[in-house]
Parts: C-alpha cells; sequence; structure tokens
C-alpha cells in the first residue's frame, strides 16, 4: 500500500509516516514547510507545496499512480491565533482542504483519512465525550475542524469518497525512536509550555484556575503521539471494512481515555524532570474550555485500538527529543 501524507513534514504526520513506514506502507509527503521540518520527511519522496495547488497534487498523482489512500494532517492549529486571524484558519483548514478533496478525487483515490480534533465538542464540566456528544466548536480554529467535517459527510453522501475523522484528544511526545517530534520553537500547549518554564526558569502560568473540575484547572486527555500513530495505521488497514458500513463519515476519538488536570499535569512533569516547577495562576484564555477526556469505545470497536503509552512516557520522550534536538542545533552552528 502506498499513502500520500499532507502535512508530513509536521510533528503528527512525521510520526504517522514512520509508523506506517514501519508497517511497510509506502510514503508520500506533501508539506509546505510553514511549521513541518524537511529532515523529517527525507527518508520518503517529498513535495514540497500547498494542498491547494492542483497541478502539483495531479503531479503526486502522476509520479505515484499507484497512491491509495490520502492521509490528511496539514492544518494550522493554534487556538490563540485562530481567534486574532481566523480568515487565515478558514481558508487553509476548510477551503484549502476542500481543494484537496477534489484533487485526490479527481486522480481516482477515494480513500481519505482526516486528522480532526476534540475541540469540536461543546463545552462541558470536563468529563467524558463519545462521538454522540454534542458538538459546539469555541474558536476559529475548532469552527474550521467542524466545517470541513460536515464538508466531508456531504463529499462522502455525493461521491465515491470513503472518509474517516479521527478527532485528536491532547498529543504529546515523539517517536520513540527519537526520528521525528514536536518543531515549534514556541509552545503554545501545556506541555511544551512546561518544558519552556523548565528551561528558562520562568513560571509556569495556570490559565483558568476556577472551572467545575476537581482542583478548578482545565481537564486535557493527553494521548502519545506513537499511539496516534498506530490508530492511523490500523484506519488504513480496515479503511473498506469500516467505509462498507457507513454510508456518511465516520468519526472516531482518540485519546488516553483518562482526564488530567492542569496542575496533575505540573505533578507528572515534574515527578518525570526530577525537578520542581514555579507557578502562577492568571485567568482564562480566549477560547479556553472546561475540556473533555475520551470515549475510547468506538476506536476499540472498530480499529481495535487502545493507547499504550503513559503520559509520563510522553513527557519523558518529549525530554529525550528536546536534548536531541539542541544537540543538534549545537552541532550546526
Amino acid at each position: 500500500m502506498k499513502v500520500l501524507i499532507t502535512g508530513g513534514a509536521g510533528f503528527i504526520g512525521s510520526t504517522v509516516a514512520s509508523k506506517c513506514a514501519d508497517a511497510g506502507i509506502e510514503v508520500v509527503v506533501l508539506d509546505n514547510l510553514v511549521a513541518g521540518r524537511q529532515e523529517f520527511a527525507a527518508r520518503f519522496p517529498f513535495y514540497r507545496g500547498d494542498i491547494a495547488d492542483e497541478a502539483l497534487i495531479d503531479r503526486i498523482f502522476a509520479d505515484h499512480p499507484d497512491i491509495e489512500a490520502t492521509v490528511h494532517c496539514a492544518a494550522l492549529i493554534v487556538v490563540e491565533e485562530s481567534v486574532t486571524n481566523p480568515c487565515r484558519y478558514y481558508d487553509n483548514n476548510v477551503s484549502k482542504s476542500l481543494t484537496l478533496v477534489s484533487s485526490v478525487l479527481r486522480n481516482g483515490c477515494q480513500r481519505f483519512l482526516f486528522s480532526s480534533s476534540a475541540a469540536v465538542y461543546a463545552p462541558g464540566d470536563g468529563g467524558r465525550v463519545d462521538e454522540h456528544s454534542p458538538i459546539g466548536p469555541q474558536s476559529p480554529y475548532a469552527h474550521s475542524k467542524a466545517q470541513f467535517e460536515t464538508m466531508l459527510d456531504d463529499v462522502v453522501a455525493a461521491t465515491d469518497l470513503s472518509a474517516i475523522s479521527l478527532r485528536y484528544f491532547n498529543p504529546v511526545g515523539a517517536d520513540p525512536e527519537l526520528r521525528s517530534g514536536t518543531s515549534s520553537a514556541r509552545p503554545t500547549h501545556a506541555l511544551g509550555k512546561l518544558f519552556e518554564s523548565y528551561s528558562t526558569g520562568t513560571p509556569f502560568k495556570v490559565t483558568g484556575t476556577d472551572w467545575p473540575t476537581r482542583d478548578g484547572s482545565g481537564v486535557r486527555d493527553y494521548v502519545h503521539v506513537w499511539d496516534l500513530a498506530d490508530a492511523h495505521l490500523r484506519a488504513l488497514s480496515r479503511f473498506d471494512e469500516i467505509a462498507a458500513a457507513s454510508t456518511s463519515l465516520t468519526v472516531i476519538n482518540l485519546g488516553s481515555g483518562h482526564g488530567t488536570t492542569v496542575w496533575e499535569l505540573v505533578r507528572a512533569f515534574e515527578k518525570v524532570l526530577r525537578h520542581d516547577i514555579d507557578t502562577v495562576s492568571s485567568g482564562r484564555r480566549t477560547g479556553d474550555t472546561a475540556g473533555a477526556y475520551a470515549s475510547n469505545e468506538r476506536a476499540a470497536r472498530l480499529l481495535d485500538w487502545a493507547p499504550s503509552l503513559t503520559l509520563e512516557q510522553g513527557i519523558d520522550d518529549t525530554a529525550r527529543w528536546l536534548v536531541m534536538r539542541a544537540s543538534r542545533l549545537r552541532g550546526t552552528q
């Protein structure tokens, strides 16, 4: 099997690419390198460009007519940025992604695996959500994911496209073999901010301490990126079976299956790094919610998938990756 992975030089896409390659699946990568790193895709046929460049998509399929599925990981993902620049997010995550769907369909590729987000769910009290939980995006980023899912569902109903949407919760960690990891120099997620505090000696800011949760801080479901990659592999191997059972878009949650508050994350971080972190409390950020954690029942049933790696392993793998990346950067100076 051969697959096209858009955003395959980014954090999630590169990890999925490695997992696929390890399983004997051939990988072709498309990435504009706005956030991705070309070295993450060095082992694969690589095309630098935009997902909405129809001529480029046609050339990729002309070069690789045996591509059987598209794994769409290319997206803008920073919630706060989406609030200040929503046009950019709707253009990339909705409009350009729709053009990509048209392009792959035109080239005869009818399997489409979409990287979505649990941010599409309506705000709750930090509890468990399944695929039937109410949809209620709270940021332009989340809206862009929900809107594209709606469009994808309509395309599936009207064409020969079969599509699966994997709703990620909060990815952490790195490829355990350290072939790739987070590439952001300015992290916006909680774990990245913890590492920033650890390396700079500045206090870690807990944004929002009055949520209706067990300790007042927001709840997140931290799932190891290697487990996410495994779910993609399982979805690809079972794609036709899953698609045959539905005439609409199939959505599947992917999380650890339990919630972790921000204060609990801080304590786990301190335990793994054996280092105390100074903290300060502040108000809620625009677009934040109390959070939620995943029901993985559908993933277990359709993909025979369950997460196998812990939050602590995710923290440790991230630490190992950041140490190696820093060493590489020093070596190039």
